[in-house]
């Protein structure tokens, strides 16, 4: 991102050094609701000087527990092994997102890191949700579609459905020195970014759901009276979303009607080249988007389309509505 820094991460963890800085002090903005706390090659030396200290592993931790910043989200970019300052991410975070390529050599690792990272939870007494995104993938190789078929059947229940492909606009992005959306927000790479965005956000929000529900006699009365009203009710329109994709592997359709959820509920039935699914609606107006081999798209047989938050288009669709 070229940022000039003088203090990092490091002048907040370490003890030993002699510019002791905060958090606060360190953060620089990037861009709108971007900003980042830079990091610098002397903190590997973090590594020795916390070996012998007492709750070494929490050091992040308290530092989060002492920092009053206005975010949604901290993304802590981790090194690329499961040394102290891995170990402190894994306790300061909620979530672990594990990127990982399509090939044999990750699959294996990945199998092994999830282990670790089980072991590393219960020596902690912390509990962090651990999700897999594949990334760097090559759709023009039969071999990348194998190996994506492997890590499905192992980490189906932890996968994200958003898949990030190979985009040259990416390793350009880098060599710039800037993000992708600052560099080419329409490339294939940019789309990627904002779909696996809107899947991370639409599952927070679905947790949140489902944790205010609160199950009191009176609230069992109401859904009893509901399902009563419900069967006396006139039956529902069914809807047929289809998609012509001979080449697709999988294919979902998630939208309003199922709270944007990538499952075998809404997975797409090949038939002929063309992928159906058959939606029974309620009168109103629907936002959907079909899922291909991972990449959120529109329906371009749809003409009817409206801007989301993310910067891409979805597909409407209306039930009962035009007279």
């Amino acid at each position: 991102l070229n940022i000039a820094k003088t203090l990092s991460i490091y002048n907040v963890l370490s003890k030993l050094t002699q510019k002791k800085a905060r958090l606060e002090d360190i953060i620089q903005k990037v861009d709108r609701n971007f900003d980042i706390a830079p990091s610098d090659i002397i903190l590997s030396t973090l590594e020795q000087e916390l070996a012998g200290e007492i709750g070494r592993e929490s050091r992040l931790w308290e530092t989060f527990n002492g920092f009053r910043g206005s975010y949604d989200y901290i993304l802590i970019d981790c090194p690329p092994n499961l040394g102290i300052l891995t170990v402190n991410a894994i306790r300061a975070s909620q979530e672990i997102i594990v990127p990982v390529e399509a090939s044999r050599f990750s699959f294996e690792g990945l199998g092994q890191l999830t282990s670790i990272i089980a072991l590393i939870q219960d020596r902690l007494n912390h509990i962090v949700k651990v999700n897999v995104v594949v990334t760097n993938f090559d759709s023009r190789l039969r071999h990348s579609f194998k190996m994506l078929d492997k890590i499905k059947a192992n980490f189906k229940d932890k996968m994200f459905s958003t898949i990030i492909h190979v985009n040259v606009k990416l390793k350009e992005a880098q060599n710039q020195g800037t993000h992708v959306l600052n560099h080419d927000k329409y490339c294939r790479g940019a789309k990627d970014y904002f779909s696996l965005s809107r899947e991370i956000i639409m599952q927070e929000q679905k947790v949140a759901t489902a944790a205010d529900v609160v199950s009191t006699p009176s609230e069992v009365l109401e859904k009893k009276v509901r399902e009563i009203v419900k069967k006396k009710m006139p039956k529902l329109k069914e809807i047929t979303f289809s998609l012509a994709a001979p080449e697709a592997r999988e294919v979902f359709v998630a939208g309003d009607f199922n709270g944007w959820e990538v499952s075998d509920a809404s997975r797409m039935t090949k038939d002929n080249g063309t992928w159906q699914k058959r939606v029974s609606l309620n009168n109103g107006k629907y936002r959907y988007r079909f899922v291909v081999d991972g990449q959120w798209i529109d329906d371009t047989n749809n003409p009817t389309k409206e801007t989301n938050p993310f910067g891409t288009m979805d597909s409407l669709v209306e039930v009962g509505l035009k007279k």
